[in-house]
């Protein structure tokens, strides 16, 4: 019968109940407790696997709870976790459709996922159930080509896993595909495989996977070898308890007592297997032990008590709505009464076991019907998926190559600028038979400068890797651009000790935009030149960009809101004052959060800028200063604001 098959496969997982309620307890108290979304997606999932034990609904229930968590925090691995156990859920209720439909899902999240290089083993662990899943539906609805197909891929992935367990597991469900496909020694070869971890590993289930093969040996006539396994089966089911599995040994070895003509031994195993259904309320079991019962009493013609059976089975069949147990206790009856020389009552249960057989053959049609069309559909999709996975090859080694192409353009655009740098060094080396006093302090603010100016480069470099790393190929190359922009007004003025201030503004602006971009617009920003500054004022290069940089970097990126930045340029008492503000987290947090840092970054910019000052106003005989304050309101925090008091300097004026 078919579904003496079905109590044989494992369902991937155990199938104890010991403990239940300790164990539940224990994950829902850890649920309450956990305020990290990522393990309340796993106990979400966790206490959705135990309720398999007792309540298909809750089971979905919580699978939903764990589904909808999982979408939120983009968790593929446990969103693909919790279809399986919908999956399951269905299984439990018959509806093996949905089943399919949800294990489906589950196996091309984990096909996705498996693309990637992160929980590699529980990617194919969980890709590993969903075939596994995939071979019981195909199993349990006797398409046995499919299932074993599924199953064989499942078991591949845990042999490369390593995993025993399931590998004991999946080898028996193996073996009775190919005991229902009547391939004996195909089946006994599985059973054996699993029987052996089974016995490594001490598995509560060893005894179901012996009646197994002792059932096998029982079916070639080999006896001897049946009996063996039968008594090693009821060895490990005294040592590990399963009623339902003790029942249907006992009607296996009354099988067996049969065939050896010990029939006292035979009624008495169906006699203890009828007291063990009966303890759990196993209507299937006991019907199935009835009919052994009244076959073997209407073989050795004691017609009473095969009348007696048959009606106790028919009785069971009846209430469970079993066709296929119905159909073989009305024909009995008939043979019964035809023995008996009722042939009236013989045709009445021959008739109604013609009924039944005639609804056995519909419901079979029907159900192969059904079949077929979600085995098309399911082709169908499995199709769509093979070619979906063919573009997403293509589409990878496209990304692959472009990513190599980036690699090279990055090496040369570092080898150009080392280039550079090492040609600027050059050339200024030639500058140091400079003897003059002002030729001297000239010189060493340019020097410091350049100091500046690899720093600068550094930082930039910085960004351009983190940006293609988080942004697409488009954006990558548009901040690029701006970069290579910003390179080519750095690079023009670099050897200068003074540039025009709209030429500053210009570069601080592109410097700004380029950040504005690597931080996705975390920040606004303004720059605003006073109209009494004339356009031939000056200021040495790269002086105001590092302020500008730890206000980002310090200031307002740390925070949580949109971050504000204002440069202002203005004329002051013959000087010219440049003030940077932003509405950050202020010096002191910024220090702090340095601190607590574990590879802090130790900045040279503040030491050489504090230099450079140093440098103009030994130049040019006037105080170059520069302040910085936190700016407090109502002993509230509301930013940083740098201020630079610079000589007036002008180009191409004596």
């Amino acid at each position: 019968m078919k579904k003496k098959i079905i109590v044989s496969l494992f369902l991937l997982v155990s199938i104890v109940i010991q403990a239940q309620d300790k164990v539940m307890d224990s994950l829902q108290n850890s649920l309450k407790n956990t305020k990290n979304d990522i393990d309340r997606t796993k106990l979400l999932n966790a206490i959705s696997d135990r309720f398999k034990y007792s309540d298909p609904e809750e089971m979905v229930n919580y699978a939903n709870k764990a589904i909808q968590l999982a979408q939120k925090i983009k968790f593929r691995t446990e969103e693909g976790n919790a279809l399986l156990n919908i999956g399951n859920s269905n299984i439990i209720q018959g509806n093996y459709a949905e089943a399919i439909r949800f294990f489906v899902q589950a196996k091309e999240i984990f096909e996705e996922e498996n693309q990637s290089d992160t929980n590699q083993r529980e990617i194919q662990f969980g890709l590993a159930k969903a075939y596994g899943s995939l071979g019981i539906v195909f199993s349990e609805q006797s398409n046995y080509a499919k299932a074993l197909q599924y199953y064989l891929k499942s078991v591949k992935i845990y042999e490369t896993l390593k995993d025993e367990i399931h590998q004991g597991k999946l080898y028996n469900n193996i073996g009775v595909v190919y005991k229902s496909q009547h391939s004996d020694f195909k089946a006994l070869e599985y059973f054996v495989k699993a029987n052996k971890i089974q016995e490594k590993y001490g598995d509560i289930n060893s005894g179901i996977t012996l009646t197994n093969i002792a059932n096998i040996y029982l079916n070639q006539k080999d006896f001897d070898s049946a009996l063996e396994y039968y008594d090693l089966a009821k060895v490990s089911l005294d040592k590990n308890p399963n009623p339902r599995a003790l029942g249907e040994w006992y009607n296996n070895i009354g099988l067996y007592y049969k065939d050896k003509k010990y029939f006292d031994k035979a009624i008495e195993s169906w006699r203890n297997a009828i007291v063990i259904f009966q303890s759990i309320d196993d209507k299937f079991g006991l019907a199935d032990t009835y009919i052994f019962l009244s076959q073997f009493f209407l073989e050795e013609n004691d017609l009473d008590k095969a009348l007696f059976n048959a009606n106790e089975a028919l009785k069971l069949a009846n209430e469970i709505k079993v066709l296929e147990q119905q159909a073989i206790s009305q024909k009995m009856l008939s043979e019964i009464y035809q023995k008996k020389n009722n042939p009236n009552l013989a045709l009445t249960h021959f008739q109604k076991y013609s009924a039944v057989k005639d609804s056995l053959t519909n419901e079979e049609s029907i159900r192969k019907s059904i079949e077929s069309s979600m085995n098309y559909e399911f082709e169908k999709r499995e199709l769509i998926q093979k070619e979906e996975n063919e573009k997403r090859e293509l589409l990878l080694k496209e990304e692959a190559k472009q990513f190599k192409m980036k690699l090279l353009y990055i090496g040369l655009i570092v080898l150009l600028l080392i280039g550079i740098g090492f040609l600027i060094y050059n050339r200024m080396q030639l500058k140091k038979t400079l003897t003059l006093q002002k030729e001297l302090a000239e010189y060493e603010q340019k020097a410091l400068h350049l100091q500046m100016n690899p720093h600068f480069v550094f930082n930039c470099l910085g960004s351009i890797s983190s940006f293609i790393v988080q942004n697409g190929t488009d954006s990558a190359i548009k901040y690029l651009s701006k970069f290579s922009k910003l390179m080519r007004l750095t690079l023009e003025y670099s050897k200068e000790s003074l540039i025009p201030i709209d030429k500053e503004i210009e570069s601080l602006q592109n410097y700004l935009e380029l950040e504005q971009l690597r931080f996705n617009h975390k920040f606004n920003f303004s720059i605003n030149k006073s109209e009494d500054i004339e356009d031939d004022v000056a200021l040495p290069p790269l002086l105001i960009q590092p302020f500008i940089e730890n206000a980002i970097l310090h200031g307002v990126i740390p925070k949580r809101e949109m971050g504000t930045i204002d440069i202002a340029f203005l004329l002051e008492n013959e000087s010219l004052i440049c003030t940077i503000l932003d509405d950050g987290i202020g010096i002191n947090k910024s220090k702090l959060n340095k601190e607590n840092l574990v590879l802090a970054h130790k900045s040279m910019a503040l030491d050489i800028i504090k230099k450079r000052l140093e440098m103009i106003t030994s130049s040019t005989n006037k105080k170059a200063i520069m302040t910085i304050e936190e700016i407090v309101d109502n002993q509230e925090i509301k930013g940083t604001k740098v201020v630079l008091n610079l000589p007036i300097q002008y180009i191409n004026r004596g």
